[in-house]
């Protein structure tokens, strides 16, 4: 009776529910994967759009400066000249000093929370990464003009003014490129660090596992195994907080002087492109102005877009060895 009983097939519900709600669920999958598409495209139109109506309000000032616009140096609203040579120049020395000072340590971290931290303490710093991260740029811009930038003058700037050489000359008066770089360090690197740990937990463990049978140290494992293997990845996490650096306003327009000059000193005050919107827009009157200022947001836009798509491109390619794909690939072949 029980052998009867289990081996009966379980009843359909009638033929006319299971047609209504299979026609039901096609349309409903259809509209839902409409809706989507939707979505999609308005992500891509609302970029589109940005992009043309920043285009749109700087087209008087590319009209009227051409290529010089960002070949010259001189910026004086007053006169209507207009050159972004000094912005863009401030932009990229304190992306670059701070991804110096930034990769290691972010990189530093991701490996302690991947192979050589323990468990026990991976959890707090991985949580800790997330709250600086969490950290609004207001708060880091205001921390280092009261607490970064006297401790430069008093301490950090004399003891490099003994070493010498012009990148360490000039006046010691805290603000300038050095502290803007060290305060977009610190913002940078949770950025770089919580994309490397993805990155470096992507690589698929059989290849650590095979290191270590082979005799290798873990160290020897990260060197020769596991950073080959995620190198494009890695690269991709520096291009994305490089990104994130060039875009970065309100800390960097607290400390770094706002003054449009180009000069080998890191002493030295400079500027920023997004610094200089955020500082000069309030104030500008004139349509050309406006529309320089534009320009700039026109070029910092561009470059941060291409940052941003060639650091997603990079760290997706990385994880096509994760290792989901790799077991997906071995059932596939054991089928097979």
């Amino acid at each position: 009776m029980t052998q009867r009983a289990l081996s009966t097939p379980p009843r359909l519900p009638p033929r006319s529910l299971r047609a209504s709600v299979e026609g039901n669920g096609s349309s409903v999958d259809r509209a839902f994967g409409a809706v989507g598409a939707g979505a999609a495209g308005a992500l891509g139109l609302v970029l589109v759009g940005v992009a043309a109506s920043v285009a749109r309000i700087a087209w008087p000032s590319i009209q009227a400066t051409g290529l010089s616009f960002v070949t010259t140096s001189v910026w004086d609203p007053s006169r209507g000249t207009y050159g972004a040579l000094a912005f863009v120049f401030g932009t990229l020395v304190t992306s670059f000093i701070a991804l110096l000072l930034a990769v290691p340590v972010a990189l530093g971290v991701a490996v302690f929370l991947t192979d050589l931290g323990p468990r026990r303490l991976q959890r707090p710093v991985s949580s800790l990464v997330e709250l600086l991260a969490a950290i609004p740029s207001v708060v880091y811009g205001l921390w280092a003009a009261l607490v970064l930038a006297p401790i430069l003058r008093t301490t950090v700037q004399p003891a490099l003014a003994a070493v010498g050489g012009p990148l360490f000359s000039g006046p010691n008066v805290g603000f300038g490129i050095l502290c803007a770089s060290l305060v977009l360090a610190i913002m940078l690197l949770p950025t770089i660090a919580s994309v490397s740990r993805d990155v470096l937990r992507a690589v698929p463990a059989d290849l650590r596992e095979g290191a270590l049978a082979l005799g290798a140290t873990p160290w020897d494992a990260l060197r020769l195994v596991v950073f080959p293997h995620a190198r494009r990845g890695i690269f991709g996490a520096v291009l994305l907080g490089f990104g994130r650096a060039i875009g970065e306003t309100m800390a960097v327009a607290a400390v770094v002087g706002s003054r449009a000059d180009i000069s080998p000193s890191l002493f030295a005050p400079g500027y920023t492109m997004s610094s200089v919107i955020a500082n000069e827009f309030p104030a500008a009157s004139s349509e050309l102005h406006v529309a320089a200022l534009a320009e700039v947001g026109l070029l910092l836009f561009v470059v941060t877009v291409a940052f941003n798509v060639a650091a997603r491109v990079l760290v997706a390619r990385s994880r096509e060895g994760s290792p989901r794909a790799s077991q997906a690939g071995a059932g596939s072949g054991g089928a097979a």
